[in-house]
């Protein structure tokens, strides 16, 4: 099976920032009336910024300069009422602010919400290839990185785009009013500026996208080691755990020191032109001021002016490399969300049905114990076919890759209520059976019949859903016991589920659990032995009742004297069931009908326990000793 992709390539771009870009609008259409209130309490924001700064001249020029000439009431009275009107106008910019900011975190926390359901919902419409092909924590990053990096841009940055753009064309005309001539030289210095943004935002960008891929690995990383500490203590590979973790956390430092550094740099280069730009404005309106061009109001406006006017854009530029990010990390959420979906072209649907007087199958709301597959045809006609659990392989060939065949030319048939066992070393492709019978993945040669009927013709869930398996490597949910049984089927009721527990003989040992089918189970059943979670696992089986069993490895971690206090429960579960059953422990497949021995993807033996031992071949090999599976 192939290993986790590593696209990892240094130095990435995003593919298509825009189309990035109008995308995540496109999750806040909804919101239209929300942003609109944000873009008009920026306004406000901005326009009282603006509009307050105009006073300075006025304060300047009418009061402030003839009051240092002479005292008079009125100038001081006039003074203090244009003081108070500033105060008013900058307050109503500070609730303004107040206000916009709220609702576009609101804004922000509920697009977030969205893009994640819809990642999750398309993640689960993927096939199980794609998660044997892509590294769990790099897919993990997307929901927790990735979305941090869009909730950081939506709640500050682009907010702070509109205020500084609205800031930025109101104080160009403000200062366009009080003098053209020094207007002229700060657009000059604004063209350098924007120069260097250029310049130095394009280098930082190309490496916030690895950034974010050496992040997923490091975040895989950490996963894995997670769950393997256990394997990692007994093989006391501590030492070499660490080496790998600094080699990849030396690639993670190196792509966020490379991204980092040009954004870092890049405030104070930014911040330093527009002190220059404020030190050359007052020179240059000093001078103007002397030979009477313009009043001392008009410079000390213009300078506060050339301040809100170069600030800005330095928060442009502050804010550029976190959109860059952001958009880094919604390209590879889209990517995901892009990925094709499992395709299912099944028309074949699994139904209740009920026999009338006559033996013919009715379709039934009703749960009647009899299944039926709902076959539609072309003439507008439907069939019913009984539900047997008869599985059919005909010559089939696949390979997880298209260079290397694990299984070759493979053909049986299991009838109804059969036990079939498949034993063979690791790799003999035993599992990919099981995998191919469920449609994990798709067979390009040869077929398989359930009940006569190709499973490409069958729904997928539906397939699904008459089948049960219990894997090798049992895996339990957060919640109670009780909900974990059910999880085999969700409409089973309290008892229906304690039914499934006692036929799987887990009953016992859950009466005997602090608070028994309410137990809680955490951390995959950490506080359960294996047999027990084991033991869990067959009964969620049990619940779903399914006409086709299959069991992986499913007493491979259960001692003996548990094995053999399940044998009889195991009896009753696969009892008028097809079965088939993947062991290395050939004591489980004795009372197999047919035993199949798999060797490099071929069945080269088949037949009873006592047929097998007769033959004196490999399954007597193996179950002698005188070979050993591996």
């Amino acid at each position: 099976m192939p290993g986790p992709t590593r696209d990892m390539k240094p130095g990435a771009k995003p593919q298509n920032a825009g189309k990035s870009l109008r995308r995540i609008m496109g999750y806040m259409s909804e919101y239209k009336l929300q942003l609109i209130l944000v873009i008009a309490g920026i306004a406000v924001s901005s326009g009282a910024q603006i509009i307050g700064t105009s006073f300075l001249k006025r304060m300047i020029d009418q009061y402030i300069r003839p009051l240092s000439e002479h005292y008079s009431k009125d100038l001081f009275s006039g003074f203090v009422k244009t003081l108070l009107l500033m105060a008013v106008i900058y307050l109503f910019g500070i609730l303004s602010t107040y206000g916009y900011s709220r609702i576009m975190v609101n804004v922000s926390t509920k697009t977030l919400y969205k893009i994640r359901v819809e990642l999750f919902k398309k993640m689960e419409t993927f096939p199980i290839k794609y998660f044997d092909t892509h590294a769990h924590g790099d897919l993990m990053s997307r929901y927790t990185n990735d979305t941090d990096t869009i909730r950081e841009m939506l709640s500050n940055s682009v907010a702070n785009f509109i205020s500084s753009g609205i800031t930025v064309v109101g104080v160009f005309i403000m200062m366009l009013v009080f003098s053209w001539q020094l207007t002229i030289l700060v657009v000059i210095m604004l063209i350098v500026m924007l120069k260097v943004i250029k310049t130095i935002g394009s280098k930082s960008g190309a490496y916030f996208k690895t950034q974010q891929k050496e992040l997923g690995r490091v975040n895989g990383y950490i996963e894995e080691m997670f769950e393997g500490q256990k394997v990692v203590k007994v093989f006391c590979h501590e030492e070499a755990s660490k080496e790998q973790f600094e080699k990849l956390n030396n690639d993670l430092c190196e792509a966020a020191t490379n991204a980092n550094t040009f954004a870092n740099i890049l405030m104070p280069i930014m911040g330093n032109l527009s002190y220059l730009l404020y030190a050359i404005t007052a020179i240059t309106g000093g001078i103007l001021a002397l030979n009477g061009g313009i009043t001392v109001g008009t410079v000390v406006a213009f300078l506060q002016y050339t301040r809100s006017f170069s600030m800005p854009i330095t928060q442009l530029s502050q804010q550029f490399n976190s959109v860059l990010s952001a958009l880094a990390g919604a390209e590879r959420i889209f990517t995901m969300i892009d990925e094709e979906p499992e395709t299912d072209e099944g028309y074949v649907t699994l139904v209740n049905a009920a026999l009338d007087e006559n033996n013919n199958l009715l379709e039934t709301r009703e749960h009647t114990g009899i299944w039926a597959w709902k076959h539609p045809h072309s003439d507008g006609t439907v069939t019913y076919t009984q539900v047997k659990g008869e599985v059919e392989l005909d010559n089939v060939t696949f390979g997880y890759e298209e260079d290397k065949q694990v299984l070759k030319e493979i053909s049986l048939f299991a009838g109804t209520g059969q036990k079939i066992a498949f034993v063979g070393s690791t790799g003999a492709g035993k599992t990919t059976i099981t995998n191919l019978i469920n449609r994990f993945y798709d067979v390009p040669d040869g077929k398989i019949r359930y009940d006569g009927i190709n499973i490409n013709k069958i729904k997928k869930n539906d397939l699904r859903r008459s089948l049960a398996m219990v894997l090798q490597d049992s895996h339990l949910f957060t919640g109670t016991v009780m909900e974990n049984i059910r999880y085999g089927n969700l409409t089973a009721t309290d008892e229906e589920v304690i039914n499934a527990a006692k036929l799987a003989n887990a009953h016992s040992f859950i009466k005997h659990l602090p608070q028994g089918y309410d137990t809680l189970l955490t951390s995959d059943g950490a506080n359960l032995s294996q047999g027990q979670r084991q033991l869990l696992t067959i009964a969620r089986a049990a619940a779903a009742d399914p006409p086709v069993l299959i069991l992986d490895e499913a007493t491979s971690s259960i001692d003996t004297r548990t094995e053999a206090l399940i044998e009889k429960g195991m009896d009753r579960l696969m009892n008028g069931r097809t079965v088939f059953v993947i062991a290395h422990r050939l004591s489980t497949v004795r009372n197999s009908h047919s035993i199949m021995v798999l060797e490099n993807g071929q069945i080269i033996e088949r037949g009873s326990h006592k047929e097998l031992l007769d033959q004196k071949g490999k399954y007597y090999q193996l179950y002698t000793g005188t070979f050993e599976l591996s």
